[in-house]
């Protein structure tokens, strides 16, 4: 595979290249802590019933500046490995190759075992021997699975307290025979003041960032 690469044509590994730098957004959005994030906070902004606060471009903001905090240590890693070999031989895919394991192994930590097995299992059909065996790709779908199943996980441990809290003023509202009432409309205020008495941005935002360390 190495001889391949070294001996590629210079103006197809530039058009691989492009067509990898393309993949950027789908990259960031799925294969960084960014996945997590934005499903969280997308399921806090639900669960508060806020529809249009914060607004999502603030929410994705957010998302961005806290995966690029949590990710800091791993882009410069990929950043230093990928330019050893740009510098040396300016080969941009060994270079890829190369800077593209530090995110591999970020992802790794992040995976459950059982779903990079079955990745691994329809890909090879037999088990790697070493972590190095396996490759970005097996490891990516696996990782996406891992995400959506702990930011589910966390997301439904937040819209607990808001539900009962919606149940309790909806048995309120009907012991007052006011039926007309939306319950939804007059549990917001208390959600808002319960979620700002507990500073609840600042303890989402600390443990979706701590449980990445």
């Amino acid at each position: 595979m190495d001889t391949i690469i070294k001996d590629m044509n210079p103006v197809l590994q530039m058009l691989i290249v492009m067509t990898l730098f393309s993949l950027i957004p789908l990259v960031f959005c799925c294969m960084t802590s960014f996945l997590r994030f934005v499903i969280v906070f997308s399921m806090l902004k639900t669960a508060l019933g806020t529809q249009q606060v914060p607004p999502s471009i603030v929410i994705i903001g957010l998302a961005m500046i806290l995966t690029f905090y949590t990710m800091g240590g791993t882009f410069q890693k990929m950043y230093d490995l990928g330019s050893v070999p740009y510098h040396k031989n300016q080969n941009m895919i060994e270079a890829i190759n190369e800077g593209s394991k530090p995110l591999k192994e970020f992802m790794m930590k992040q995976t459950r075992e059982s779903d990079l097995a079955f990745f691994v299992e329809m890909t090879n059909g037999t088990a790697p021997k070493s972590p190095d065996e396996i490759t970005i790709w097996q490891v990516a779908p696996a990782f996406i699975i891992s995400e959506l199943k702990t930011s589910f996980e966390i997301g439904f441990i937040i819209f607990v307290p808001f539900i009962v809290l919606d149940l309790v003023v909806a048995n309120i509202l009907l012991a007052l025979g006011m039926f007309m009432l939306s319950p939804t409309i007059i549990s917001l205020p208390f959600k808002l003041l319960i979620f700002i008495a507990v500073d609840g941005w600042a303890l989402i935002v600390q443990g979706l960032v701590t449980s990445y360390n």
